[in-house]
């Protein structure tokens, strides 16, 4: 195939063919691919050899009841999917610049810098760009990983672990985490002044805890604190992430969450949950703005990332040196 960088120019590579490995990736049959793109059966089969002829490889298996992507064939596939959403996204920027709006970006964040980081940074944006359109997406790490490397995100404020694949990641690392114990206004261990876990275990203070999912980072640096003081794993938990049933839990009991500091004193604030005198001498990895290398920031995302730089400055003391 040689290194020509722009051989697609040279292949005369056609939008449908891209639309054609998509089509055959989710239908697995050229027949039914052929119907979902209008044409024929044959103009198929000729779009897809033309493409194979010119790359020199097998794109696809033929099997007797199908099609099956070969190693080659998954990789045009993923690529062209990236290219026909790219192309989506340039459409629909268009169009609402046309109609006077600035476009559109999608940010997600973990629980924390959701409460801390986002809410200025958007109220800067939307002061600046009332017509820009701004999505929020909050969850965990991995999920907001999969969702940036999907195209449905455009800029991350979560965690990178190193089982994550770095390789079309740039990530500027922000700051740590410090945990903490919340528990209902009113609860009895409010009346101690400062507790350690020891004292709460042995005095049999504890009517429970609701902790976060097995598998999670706020969860594995939990279990890190029984062992290193030497005490057994709590048996009377619940597993939970939703921080509204767990502020509710609170409320109609007298059990004890671990969250992250800066959610716990966010509903602290409000009167929802009381953090408890209780010493969790530990922190979760730190947290950085991650966005991908191999796609170049829309209009609206240049935008955002200038109001989180700005953000992170007024929060941090720093700012993030993060190309726009």
């Amino acid at each position: 195939m040689g290194t020509d960088s722009h051989w697609f120019i040279r292949a005369r590579l056609k939008t449908r063919q891209l639309l054609l490995l998509v089509a055959l990736a989710d239908e697995g049959n050229i027949h039914r691919a052929a119907q979902q793109l209008s044409m024929t059966q044959p103009a198929a089969s000729r779009l897809l050899k033309d493409l194979e002829d010119m790359l020199e490889l097998p794109l696809f298996e033929r099997l007797p009841r199908g099609m099956r992507p070969t190693w080659y064939g998954e990789t045009m596939i993923r690529h062209a999917r990236m290219a026909l959403d790219s192309l989506k996204q340039a459409h629909e920027e268009l169009g609402a610049l046309r109609t006077g709006h600035f476009g559109q970006v999608g940010v997600g964040a973990v629980a924390s810098q959701g409460l801390r980081l986002l809410p200025p940074a958007v109220v800067q944006v939307k002061q600046e760009h009332p017509s820009l359109r701004v999505s929020i997406e909050i969850d965990s790490s991995p999920v907001l990983l999969a969702r940036l490397e999907q195209g449905r995100l455009d800029i991350l404020v979560c965690r990178l672990f190193a089982e994550h694949d770095k390789t079309h990641l740039r990530y500027e690392s922000l700051t740590e985490e410090s945990i903490c114990a919340v528990t209902r206004p009113g609860h009895p261990l409010l009346a101690t002044q400062a507790l350690t876990l020891r004292e709460l275990l042995s005095a049999g203070l504890s009517a429970g805890w609701i902790v976060p999912p097995a598998g999670s980072v706020l969860r594995h640096r939990f279990d890190l604190l029984f062992q290193q003081e030497g005490l057994a794993q709590p048996i009377n938990t619940v597993e939970a992430s939703a921080l509204l049933f767990i502020t509710r839990m609170l409320q109609q009991s007298d059990m004890i969450a671990v969250v992250g500091a800066d959610v716990g004193h966010y509903y602290a604030a409000y009167g929802i949950v009381t953090v408890l005198p209780l010493a969790l001498p530990c922190h979760m990895d730190a947290f950085g703005i991650i966005t991908r290398t191999d796609r170049l920031l829309s209009p609206a995302a240049q935008v955002m990332m200038a109001a989180l730089k700005q953000t992170c400055l007024s929060q941090h003391g720093r700012p993030l040196d993060v190309d726009g």
